[in-house]
C-alpha cells in the first residue's frame, strides 16, 4: 500500500488490469481492476485498486492518462522461474532420449559438453537458449554450464545482455571414465572455479550471480566435494548439483562414499547442504532425507519431463511439500525435451495424477498449487523470493504480460472467461504466442529490442 508521506521514488510505468499471483498464505490470488506502479529501479511501488487511481497519481507524481490499460482477456502474472537447466545441451535439445541417466550422459552429453572450449559455438547455443527461454516467459533461470570457465562467463554475459536474471555455473568434475578429455583435476576445478567467481562478480551484472556447481558425486572425489563446499561457505555462494535421480545412480554413489549414510549425508558432509543450495530431481530420497532437507534449509528442483523421458522415476510432489521443503519447478533441458516451464508444469499435474492412478487415496496436486510452485515456489527454493516471485511492494517487477486470446494463438475462446478460467487455459494450452511482454526488473525484455547481441 501506498505510504502517507510523499514517496521519494519516480514512477516508471503503471499498468491497470488483472493480477494474478501466489503468496505464501494463499496458492492463488487474483486482483481485478488493479493499479500497479513500477519505479524507475524497477522495483512495485504500489499495487492498490483502480478506483484509488486520483490519490495514487498525486501521491506518486504520475499521469492518470499514462496507464497502461490491459485489454480483456490479459493479465499480468509474475515471471517463470527454471530452478534447474543445462544450457550448455541445448544444442540437441528434443533428440537423445532413447536411454537411462548414465547411459545418456556418457553418450550424449559430455561428449557435446567437451566441445564448448570453442567460445563461438558457446556463444551460438548459449544465445539461443537465453533467448527461447525469456520468449518462454523464464525470467529467472539457474543454469549448468560446462566446465570451461570462459564459456561459462559468456554465458553469464548473454543472460545480462538480454536482462534474464540467472544463477550461472561453471560445473566442476574430477572424475569421467567415459569422455577422459572432458574433466579436471580438483586443483583445477577449484582453481578455475574461483576464477570464475571472482570474474563474474566483478563484472557486477545487477542480476547475474555465481553459483558453485559440483556435477554429482559420481563426477566428483570427495576432495572435490569439500574444496566446493569451503567456496561456496567463504563466498556466501548459491550451490545447485543433482540428486537421487535415478536408482542405479544412487546404488553407485553409495558404493563410492560407503561412509555416508546416504546419497543426501554425501552433501552434508561436504557442506553442500545449505539454505541456498538447489537440488534437482530427488525422486529417489526417502523421508528421513527430506527432513535433512528441511533442516538445512536446502530445496528441491522438480524436473517431471526429465523424469519422465529418461525413466528416471517421480518425484512425490505432495510428499516433499508435507516435509516442508522448499520446492521449484526444472526444465532439465535436455533431459527434458522443452525449454518451457509451462510444459513443466504439466508434466507436474500429470505426474501427480499417475501417482493418484497408482493411490486413488493420493492427494493429487491443484493447477493453482503448481502455478505457485513455478513462480513464487522457484523464488524460494534458489533464495530469491525477497527479490522476485509475486507482486508484492518492494520487489522486482518480474512479470508476463498474457493474452489468452492473441491473434494466430493456440486457445479458442468461445465465451467470456473468468480470470481463474483464462489462466488455467493459458497453463494447460498456452505457449510464447500468448506472453505478449516479458518484464525483468521493470525493463521490458520481451519483445527484444534491437540490434541484439547475435
Amino acid at each position: 500500500m501506498a505510504n502517507s508521506n510523499k514517496p521519494t521514488t519516480k514512477i516508471a510505468n503503471v499498468y491497470r488490469g488483472t493480477f494474478i499471483h501466489s503468496t505464501q498464505q494463499t496458492a492463488l490470488q487474483i486482483l481485478e481492476d488493479e493499479l500497479l506502479g513500477v519505479d524507475t529501479d524497477g522495483k512495485i511501488a504500489f499495487i492498490e485498486r483502480g478506483a484509488a487511481l486520483d490519490r495514487l497519481s498525486q501521491t506518486f507524481g504520475f499521469n492518470p492518462t499514462e496507464v497502461t490499460q490491459l485489454a480483456q482477456h490479459e493479465f499480468f502474472m509474475p515471471g517463470l522461474v527454471d530452478t534447474h537447466i543445462h544450457a550448455s545441451q541445448y544444442s540437441y535439445i528434443g533428440t537423445a532420449l532413447d536411454m537411462p541417466l548414465l547411459q545418456w550422459l556418457d553418450t550424449y552429453t559430455f561428449p557435446v559438453e567437451s566441445h564448448f572450449k570453442d567460445l563461438q559455438f558457446a556463444h551460438s547455443v548459449y544465445s539461443k537458449v537465453v533467448k527461447r527461454t525469456l520468449r518462454n516467459g523464464t525470467t529467472t533461470a539457474c543454469y549448468f554450464a560446462t566446465i570451461h570457465t570462459d564459456a561459462s562467463l559468456l554465458l553469464g554475459q548473454i543472460a545480462n545482455d538480454f536482462g534474464q536474471r540467472a544463477l550461472v555455473g561453471k560445473v566442476c568434475m574430477d572424475r569421467n571414465d567415459s569422455v577422459k578429455h572432458y574433466k579436471e583435476t580438483a586443483q583445477e576445478s577449484q582453481e578455475e572455479t574461483n576464477r570464475f567467481i571472482a570474474e563474474l562478480l566483478n563484472k557486477k551484472y545487477p542480476l547475474v550471480r555465481p553459483v558453485v556447481t559440483p556435477r554429482f558425486p559420481l563426477s566428483c572425489t570427495a576432495d572435490l566435494l569439500g574444496q566446493l563446499g569451503e567456496i561456496a561457505k567463504n563466498n556466501n555462494l548459491h550451490i545447485q548439483s543433482h540428486i537421487s535421480e535415478n536408482i542405479e545412480e544412487v546404488k553407485l554413489v553409495l558404493e563410492l562414499f560407503p561412509e555416508s549414510e546416504s546419497y543426501t549425508d554425501v552433501y552434508i558432509k561436504h557442506n553442500l547442504l545449505t539454505d541456498k543450495t538447489v537440488m534437482a530431481h530427488g525422486c529417489h530420497l526417502s523421508d528421513e532425507e527430506l527432513v535433512l532437507f528441511r533442516k538445512t534449509g536446502a530445496s528441491l528442483a522438480h524436473c517431471p519431463n526429465s523424469n519422465i523421458s529418461l525413466c528416471s522415476g517421480m518425484l512425490d510432489v505432495r510428499n516433499v511439500l508435507k516435509h516442508k521443503v522448499k520446492l521449484g519447478l526444472g526444465t532439465d533441458v535436455a533431459g527434458g525435451y522443452s525449454a518451457s516451464i509451462l510444459d513443466a508444469v504439466r508434466r507436474t499435474l500429470d505426474t501427480s495424477k499417475v501417482l493418484t492412478i497408482q493411490n486413488p487415496e493420493y492427494d493429487t496436486l491443484t493447477f493453482e498449487e503448481v502455478f505457485r510452485l513455478a513462480t513464487l515456489g522457484g523464488s524460494q527454493a534458489l533464495s530469491l523470493d525477497g527479490q522476485t516471485g509475486n507482486f508484492e511492494v518492494g520487489k522486482d517487477f518480474d512479470a508476463l504480460r498474457v493474452n489468452v486470446s492473441a491473434p494466430g494463438g493456440p486457445i479458442d475462446l468461445v465465451q467470456c472467461e473468468e480470470p481463474k478460467i483464462l489462466l488455467e487455459k493459458f497453463l494447460t494450452l498456452g505457449d510464447d504466442r500468448n506472453i505478449v511482454e516479458v518484464f525483468v526488473a521493470g525493463r521490458k525484455v520481451v519483445p527484444f529490442a534491437e540490434p541484439t547481441t547475435e
